[in-house]
């Protein structure tokens, strides 16, 4: 997190001075501060250039962070980095996706919106991607595609909602976690599940929005 409270509620930056004025040096003529950094780190993060530059890397130590040749694409990235910060973080209030979703009809009882296991639909042998079968009485399409480029961990960031969305057993303990307990006891809505995909389907539209205007990566010479 950028900002962690103590017992005494003292905020703490997550962004040391050394790595502050390191910025301030590559940039001397802007107004810097330790939230542009630290939003410059997290779209810099986000970028298929950087990804693929660095993907060695990336896969056997922590990540490093160069500075961009230019204040103007320091600047791209970390605009970019509030808006898709403030977006992963309120995923819970963006607007759900429209799409079509049928056997809700708005008036239906908590028990019709459970869910167990949400499948996608099927094209011969293939997924069909842009439907996803709810459960027995919903069945939500026009999904687009686009939705899936959205990663997180190595998976579509639907696929994780697909996949925790449920009712499973766990093999060791046998504890049973059920997605529609938290529904209706903690966020007090059992259509839950349902809105969760839909608006992720949104944050993952939007995401990639931000992620493809972001500047090219040009790397300021040590």
């Amino acid at each position: 997190d950028l900002f962690s409270e103590s017992a005494s509620h003292t905020r703490h930056d997550a962004i040391t001075n050394e790595g502050l004025r390191h910025f301030q040096t590559a940039y001397p003529s802007e107004q810097i501060c330790k939230e542009d950094v630290f939003y410059y780190v997290y779209g810099l993060l986000h970028s298929p250039d950087y990804r693929e530059r660095y993907a060695d890397n990336l896969s056997k130590e922590l990540p490093r962070i160069p500075c961009v040749k230019t204040a103007a694409d320091f600047w791209g990235y970390s605009q970019a980095g509030r808006q898709l910060a403030d977006l992963h973080l309120n995923y819970e209030t963006v607007e759900p996706y429209p799409a079509t979703v049928t056997g809700d009809t708005g008036k239906l009882i908590p028990a019709q919106y459970r869910v167990e296991k949400m499948k996608y639909g099927k094209k011969g042998k293939d997924k069909d991607l842009s439907t996803l079968h709810y459960n027995d009485r919903i069945t939500l399409t026009g999904i687009p595609l686009e939705a899936y480029e959205y990663v997180v961990n190595g998976k579509p960031a639907l696929d994780w909602v697909v996949e925790r969305q449920c009712v499973k057993t766990d093999k060791d303990s046998g504890i049973v976690n059920d997605a529609n307990d938290w529904a209706i006891e903690t966020m007090n809505n059992p259509r839950y599940p349902l809105e969760l995909f839909m608006r992720v389907v949104t944050v993952s539209l939007e995401t990639m929005k931000i992620v493809k205007s972001l500047p090219k990566l040009d790397i300021l010479a040590s």
